[in-house]
């Protein structure tokens, strides 16, 4: 089985490219961030006509996130429990969906930015983390068998060799201590970041810039990230971040990251 996350940065931009890539891949399960569509909008036929069902959570041109399965679904849910609001008046924005696709419970992440240290939303980012970690947690105490992967776009930096010049980003959000903790606190939660277990910790990022040739000079980020409960983590065989995909006509400035399963 192989189930992957792609911020496609609208997917009505994209789908083409998508369902090409889902199609080229055999990828079995894939968490979707960033549609920027309302559920109305989504091009679900497209991924129907490749063997794909769809489960959309969006509301405007903004956020958005999907699951696209050709293993089925069982126990979707839009948003996880204790998720906070944003805004004045507060709003519970698409941020997360849920669902279990062939045993496995997936759930599609898009972390908000943050924006500034000083801003609202970055108190709203820490919240945000610190109850999905919460969660997260109490989910392995009703069952520590349950096989679950947390996956998206995490909008964090864990490490200085996640960024392309740690300098550049010093007193910035993504890379301040505070993010950096709350993204490490899934790990004592009981969850392993499979591509870390993985792949090589330099260079290899997964998001580039569509300003100033950030791509070509690779001046990337590497903030697109899968946790993996620990009876999902004895599944893990492979891992690959497809840079490829950041190539081309029409690309999203973020790429496929990628976990294969054994049966």
């Amino acid at each position: 089985m192989r189930i992957a996350s792609w911020n496609v940065n609208s997917v009505r931009t994209r789908v083409d490219r998508v369902v090409a890539w889902l199609e080229r891949t055999g990828t079995d399960v894939l968490a979707i961030q960033e549609t920027k569509a309302r559920d109305d909008q989504f091009p679900y036929l497209a991924f129907e006509a490749a063997g794909y069902e769809v489960e959309h959570l969006g509301s405007n041109q903004w956020n958005g996130v999907a699951i696209a399965s050709r293993v089925g679904f069982d126990d979707v849910v839009r948003h996880f429990p204790g998720q906070p609001a944003f805004g004045d008046p507060a709003v519970l924005e698409p941020r997360a969906i849920g669902a279990t696709c062939g045993g496995v419970r997936v759930w599609s992440l898009y972390v908000p930015n943050g924006r500034e240290l000083d801003h609202p939303h970055y108190a709203y980012k820490l919240d945000w983390l610190a109850r999905l970690r919460d969660q997260a947690e109490a989910w392995l105490a009703d069952d520590p068998a349950a096989q679950i992967c947390l996956m998206g776009d995490w909008n964090v930096a864990p490490l200085d060799t996640d960024v392309w010049d740690p300098a550049v980003f010093a007193g910035k959000t993504h890379v301040s201590a505070a993010e950096r903790d709350a993204f490490a606190a899934f790990g004592a939660a009981g969850y392993t970041e499979m591509t870390r277990e993985i792949l090589p910790a330099e260079n290899t990022y997964t998001y580039w810039d569509y300003q100033q040739l950030a791509f070509p000079r690779n001046k990337g980020l590497r903030i697109d990230f899968a946790y993996a409960s620990p009876a999902l983590r004895e599944r893990v065989t492979g891992a690959v971040i497809d840079r490829d995909e950041r190539k081309g006509k029409g690309a999203s400035d973020h790429v496929p990251i990628v976990l294969d399963l054994a049966d």
